[in-house]
């Protein structure tokens, strides 16, 4: 049996060396990037809005956990990477490509990288919402887009998401509301008041949505709304 030995790199905290302690905390920061990775895909892209007005979707239906949960992520993390294209394509441009390279350093990197992240954050964040946030810390009126800090962007962005997202998940449950009302009362006035409405709306609800490629029209209209 042939044996490779594969030297894996000591992780010490306590070392003399500049050069180790150096890669060490690189080390550190990598991973702290990569675990916060989820929360920054969440937090700093469409995903928030689009996995609400999916999830909108589904509860409107009322098909319990039909698509499951699988499928609804698992879209919202492709429509996201559709919509965040453009941004994305900027932060490789102009920070990652760089970066391997050798042409700038992590600290410039970062910088560089967070510019598309803040614009396309900013163009979906309300204003009200972002002067909350550096009112509550204190900060002075921000000359341009790089004066704003992303600990108050980030906030103000997510909840002016969550707003939209449920703006639109009203819209999505006005139809869906209509047919359940109207079944209701035609079973009241039969008098089938033991029969369970959701029972019965639940065909006429799919059929409807498959009548007027509902998918279809949720997907374009969010797309629409970036």
């Amino acid at each position: 049996m042939l044996l490779l030995a594969i030297e894996i790199p000591a992780l010490d905290i306590f070392s003399d060396d500049p050069a180790n302690l150096t890669s060490t905390v690189q080390l550190l920061l990598l991973l702290t990037v990569l675990s916060l990775a989820p929360a920054i895909l969440i937090l700093m892209t469409s995903f928030t809005r689009i996995v609400i007005v999916l999830s909108f979707v589904r509860n409107g239906l009322a098909t319990q956990q039909m698509p499951p949960n699988q499928v609804i992520i698992g879209l919202a993390l492709f429509l996201t990477f559709f919509v965040m294209a453009p941004t994305f394509s900027e932060v490789n441009e102009a920070a990652l490509q760089p970066l391997f390279d050798g042409d700038i350093s992590q600290e410039e990197a970062f910088d560089e990288a967070t510019i598309p992240m803040k614009e396309f954050m900013a163009q979906h964040t309300r204003e009200r919402d972002l002067a909350l946030f550096m009112g509550y810390a204190g900060q002075e009126r921000p000359e341009s887009l790089e004066d704003i800090p992303l600990t108050s962007l980030v906030p103000a962005f997510v909840i002016s998401e969550l707003k939209t997202a449920f703006q639109i998940g009203f819209m999505i449950f006005v139809p869906f509301l209509v047919i359940d009302m109207v079944v209701a009362s035609v079973l009241m006035s039969m008098g089938m008041m033991m029969l369970p409405p959701v029972m019965i709306a639940l065909p006429f609800k799919v059929l409807l949505f498959v009548l007027v490629d509902g998918w279809h029209l949720v997907v374009r209209s969010l797309l629409y709304t970036f």
